[in-house]
């Protein structure tokens, strides 16, 4: 069976783009905030939403805990669907609070058994669960978010219909590093902003002639 090789997708985007530091955030709970308020939405929208959470709450975890779900749900309005997500913030911080935002003390509570527990948080799926394992928790994880899905789909000549056809299907590199899980996830979505709208804009990348290289057919 064809599959992409992680590693010299890596270096091939790396050795392109540069170094992209993501998530834009500057504090994880930031980055929690904003991983649930970008679930089906735009990045400038959720941009909308977070000024307002930093204005509010500067994103103290406790501040945020303080807010009521009406106050909260006014504040991320721009983000659409702003009850259910405000209802999932709230649920998360709960998580977060039991263990004072030690994300190294969960690791060791949770282990392997992490993601199944962030999945059982009401309004965390799997792309969210993905991204607090590689931004908040520092774990090499693959995230296969929309972007992800299109690159593959077009480098492998198939269609991903769902999160977790393409999770499935694709594993990191063993010497892979958290650093570079969040690097491979932040170049994907960069390289997906110009050349995945569709199969004609991905024709016109850098990728599109490199496809022999890096697909092994093993």
């Amino acid at each position: 069976m064809a599959k992409v090789n992680v590693n010299k997708l890596y270096n091939r985007l790396l050795a392109k783009m540069g170094p992209q530091g993501w998530w834009p955030a500057d504090t994880k709970p930031e980055i929690v905030v904003g991983a649930i308020l970008v679930q089906n939405t735009n990045w400038k929208n959720v941009e909308k939403s977070l000024t307002n959470l930093q204005k509010a709450t500067a994103f103290d975890p406790t501040a945020i805990s303080r807010l009521t779900l009406e106050n909260l749900e006014q504040l991320i309005k721009p983000s659409g669907f702003f009850t259910s997500k405000a209802r999932a913030i709230h649920e998360t911080c709960q998580f977060f609070n039991e263990f004072q935002w030690d994300y190294p003390l969960i690791v060791k509570q949770y282990g392997k058994q992490l993601r199944k527990r962030l999945l059982d948080i009401p309004g965390i799926g799997p792309e969210s669960a993905d991204v607090f394992l590689v931004y908040v928790f520092d774990l090499p994880v693959f995230i296969a978010d929309k972007y992800a899905r299109r690159l593959f789909g077009f480098l492998l000549g198939q269609s991903y219909d769902n999160y977790q056809a393409l999770k499935n299907s694709v594993s990191l590199p063993a010497n892979f590093s958290q650093l570079e899980a969040k690097e491979l996830h932040g170049l994907i979505d960069e390289f997906g902003k110009t050349y995945l709208k569709n199969e004609a804009t991905f024709q016109k990348s850098f990728l599109a002639c490199q496809i022999t290289e890096l697909v092994d057919n093993n």
